[in-house]
């Protein structure tokens, strides 16, 4: 039997990583990962990136993670895949309604599907965008998460930039980086569209398919948002997280800038 190869990493090595990038006991931070950019052998896989990071942040800090479930939503909107339309009727009378406590993600990686299940962890109440939260502000982050305009200024998005949080890309790039979506929503530009969204939740004891009034979000162009943040600011940390490409950045600033891009290039 063939031995594994390449690196070994543990939860003391991935917490000294994050104490080398910047990560402090004081931080709200936000987690955007990619547990296959690590490399090498990491012992405890995704539980070890989360007790590092936790143990960084300690009492004082406060970690959070989106936990989207997209697929609570109506059938007639899929795309990736789209479904029959004869299915679509029998879809929406057989979806169970959102629950946090069970609920599971959907495309977030295997690190937030940990991280939502760990006790003393609370997540928001939304049914296709939720985020989970862990720590000191838990639940300033994550309590009152509107259904109507998701990534706005009733989201936790809004909660971590008044707060003074911090975004940690952990082996993904900007195009990931959910905060960005709350500059959408703050910004003035051309083309913006309001839309209508529906998901299964509990009323009263009762699943109903729900209507909420949102925007069309676009992140096609966060990556360019993103780099154009890190050139012009400079306030972007840089650094290795195992062998993965870790960057850690305030949400307030990021945020700010963003506005300002969409507003002066989404307009052309």
């Amino acid at each position: 039997m063939e031995e594994l190869q390449g690196d070994m990493f543990t939860t003391e090595t991935l917490k000294a990583d994050f104490k080398d990038l910047g990560v402090t006991a004081d931080m709200t931070v936000m987690l955007h990962s990619s547990v296959k950019a690590l490399g090498g052998w990491v012992v405890g896989g995704p539980v070890a990136v989360i007790l590092a990071l936790e143990e960084c942040l300690g009492r004082t800090g406060t970690l959070v993670m989106p936990t989207h479930s997209g697929d609570l939503s109506d059938p007639s909107n899929w795309r990736y895949p789209p479904v029959k339309e004869s299915w679509w009727e029998t879809i929406r009378e057989t979806m169970p309604a959102y629950e946090p406590d069970l609920t599971p993600t959907r495309m977030m990686g295997q690190i937030p599907e940990s991280f939502r299940k760990q006790n003393g962890v609370i997540r928001s109440g939304h049914p296709q965008v939720s985020f989970a939260a862990w720590g000191a502000k838990k639940t300033a982050i994550v309590n009152g998460h509107g259904l109507a305009n998701s990534l706005g200024e009733g989201s936790p998005l809004a909660r971590l930039y008044e707060q003074e949080g911090w975004v940690l890309l952990l082996g993904v790039d900007h195009g990931n980086n959910t905060s960005i979506h709350l500059a959408e929503y703050r910004a003035n530009f051309i083309g913006k569209k309001a839309i209508t969204n529906k998901a299964p939740i509990w009323v009263d004891g009762i699943k109903k398919w729900t209507e909420f009034e949102d925007i069309e979000l676009n992140s096609d162009d966060f990556d360019r948002i993103g780099e154009a943040f890190e050139q012009v600011t400079g306030v972007v940390r840089r650094g290795k997280i195992a062998n993965a490409d870790a960057r850690l950045m305030p949400v307030k600033p990021l945020v700010d800038f963003a506005v300002a891009w969409m507003e002066e290039n989404r307009c052309r």
